[in-house]
């Protein structure tokens, strides 16, 4: 498992940093972890009996990573001035198909899900296409993976090691305090090596944003194998050898991706 994990991470490595130098690439790699991650949710979301219309979302779904990539690399926004109708539009489509259905029950709860679903996955990780956009946006999204996925590998290797002290155990039963805590760390060391890539940073200040991106990252471990043991599966898929499915790769990048977007938007001057 280990030895498969490894290889695993060594290609997605190798695929991002092929991805981050093309713009096109960048995007296209973007919309795929996106459709196949939709394609993860709603096919979980369907083993719990909820009917949803899982094709209908994964489209509506990549309409937001598409619409950025337009605007962050071309100048062209394809819901420009009409976003407000564009979601009014898209509520009413979703009633629209709910109607055709000949059983009222679990209307909520699918209509519900297949929103979430959208935001979740396809607008949270539509974020890194933004922050690619930034002044610096290649060394930002360089520093944004090392920092998230060396706070995933750190939990792995330590608590695999010397982990004795469950964290959540009805959520994620192989989690534990001391991998959580070795995470942190490792994302915190991971930010002050990432100087290379964003050099007018301090190195205190780059600790204190490992830290926080390193907490978030496993908010967003947590999160999605909260959803995983609600469906009673272990993984989200079998895609990646090692680590599971696409949801399993990029859960924690679905909440350090906006918030490391609006830190350096708005608080950073490049």
């Amino acid at each position: 498992m280990t030895s498969r994990r490894i290889a695993s991470s060594l290609f997605l490595i190798a695929l991002c940093a092929v991805g981050i130098l093309v713009n096109w690439v960048f995007g296209a790699l973007i919309i795929f972890f996106v459709v196949a991650g939709l394609y993860e949710f709603f096919t979980l979301v369907e083993k719990k009996g909820i009917q949803i219309y899982k094709y209908f979302g994964i489209i509506i779904g990549t309409l937001i990573p598409l619409s950025v990539y337009f605007s962050v690399f071309r100048g062209f926004e394809l819901t420009r001035k009409w976003e407000l109708l564009f979601i009014v539009l898209l509520f009413v489509v979703i009633f629209l198909i709910q109607f055709t259905r000949r059983d009222n029950r679990g209307a909520v709860e699918g209509v519900s899900t297949l929103l979430f679903g959208i935001l979740y996955i396809a607008w949270l990780f539509s974020f890194l296409i933004k922050l690619r956009g930034l002044p610096n946006g290649l060394g930002l999204i360089a520093t944004l993976l090392l920092i998230t996925k060396s706070g995933d590998i750190g939990a792995y290797l330590i608590g695999t090691k010397w982990g004795k002290h469950r964290l959540i155990k009805r959520i994620s039963p192989k989690k534990s305090i001391e991998g959580s805590i070795g995470g942190i760390v490792f994302s915190a060391l991971a930010a002050m090596a990432s100087k290379l890539f964003i050099p007018g940073f301090s190195y205190v200040h780059l600790l204190l944003m490992g830290m926080f991106l390193g907490v978030l990252g496993q908010l967003g471990d947590l999160s999605e194998s909260l959803i995983k043991r609600d469906c009673q599966t272990k993984d989200s898929g079998a895609v990646v050898p090692g680590m599971g499915g696409i949801l399993d790769v990029i859960d924690s990048l679905l909440f350090t991706a906006p918030a490391f977007y609006f830190y350096m938007s708005i608080f950073i001057i490049q």
